[in-house]
């Protein structure tokens, strides 16, 4: 049976209710057109998982506190103001089946939205003394910006490396989870090592999380995002990346030559995708994301069973199962 994040969320119920009302408030603006735009963000936020995160690894390391909601805040914060930007960067009229900020009010507005966020953010740091949950959120959006150029800039002659891949995502997807577990580890007043022990277990669960997406772009049927999206846009994922290192040499400038230049065709990208399945490349990134997944179990466990350890377990395997 699937999981629910309803039910995943239930030693925390409570606290995802005022952590909600909390946020609204550190969003709020005088000025009439940011206060509208940020009630909009607010109406069509996603499942809440990374909030999750930081109150599930407070209750597993300590006890939930105001600086949890703080950090969970600041998470939100700083993660929708990258969210906002990436929109413009990538010129997207829609996130998560919604119309993008660029699209309704255009990208000037979009970018300073994005700028007016991140200064929430900091503020609610700077202005409460949470220098330590800053300096942690400070580390994850930096690397997540390195991660995210390091992919462009490797994108033009597509010779990422199965080592440079793990680089790239641990950089732009995994060190935020991890952040969130460590922002929550510290907020509940832990010591360094169970902090780090957090960080670790966070950094494992987002390598799991980022390779079960790349799977998506192989997917029987239409899910979160489009079949072969990834291809279309010359993303080189860990699927593609394995089934190119076991390919001669011919059939991988073929594939390449494929992706270089004719993924705007429909059937070319059924080609690559069929070229991957039969490859072993949808096997090899699922063991892979499997070793993440048991790697990052090992960490959890070592904690005392509570409702907050199993909940942090049941969110885990949520990420590796959902269909979208």
């Amino acid at each position: 049976m699937a999981l629910k994040l309803s039910e995943i969320q239930a030693p925390i119920a409570n606290e995802m209710i005022e952590f909600e009302q909390k946020f609204r408030s550190f969003m709020k603006s005088k000025v009439f057109l940011l206060d509208q735009i940020m009630s909009y963000i607010v109406k069509r936020k996603g499942k809440q998982m990374r909030p999750m995160f930081v109150f599930l690894s407070a209750g597993v390391t300590g006890q939930i506190s105001e600086r949890t909601y703080r950090g969970a805040s600041l998470i939100e914060l700083l993660h929708t103001a990258t969210l906002v930007h990436d929109d413009v960067v990538d010129d997207s009229n829609y996130r998560r089946g919604f119309f993008s900020i660029n699209a309704l009010w255009k990208n000037k507005i979009a970018v300073l939205v994005g700028d007016y966020l991140l200064s929430r953010g900091l503020l609610l740091s700077v202005d409460n003394g949470d220098f330590d949950l800053l300096r942690i959120i400070s580390q994850a959006m930096k690397e997540m910006s390195e991660g995210e150029l390091l992919q462009m800039a490797k994108a033009r002659n597509l010779d990422i490396t199965e080592d440079l891949y793990y680089d790239i995502i641990r950089q732009k997807t995994a060190s935020l989870i991890a952040s969130c577990c460590a922002v929550g580890a510290t907020s509940a007043g832990s010591d360094d090592a169970v902090i780090e022990k957090m960080k670790d277990f966070g950094l494992k669960v987002g390598m799991a999380f980022q390779i079960k997406d790349d799977l998506f772009d192989y997917g029987d049927e239409e899910i979160g995002k489009p079949l072969g999206i990834d291809i279309k846009e010359k993303k080189m994922t860990l699927p593609l990346i394995y089934g190119l290192q076991k390919a001669d040499s011919s059939t991988k400038r073929k594939i390449i030559r494929i992706i270089k230049s004719k993924s705007d065709q429909p059937q070319k990208v059924k080609e690559v995708i069929s070229f991957v399945k039969n490859s072993g490349g949808i096997e090899y990134a699922k063991s892979v994301m499997n070793n993440y997944y048991d790697e990052a179990m090992l960490i959890l466990n070592a904690f005392e069973p509570s409702p907050f350890r199993h909940s942090l377990s049941q969110l885990v395997t949520y990420t590796i199962e959902r269909s979208k």
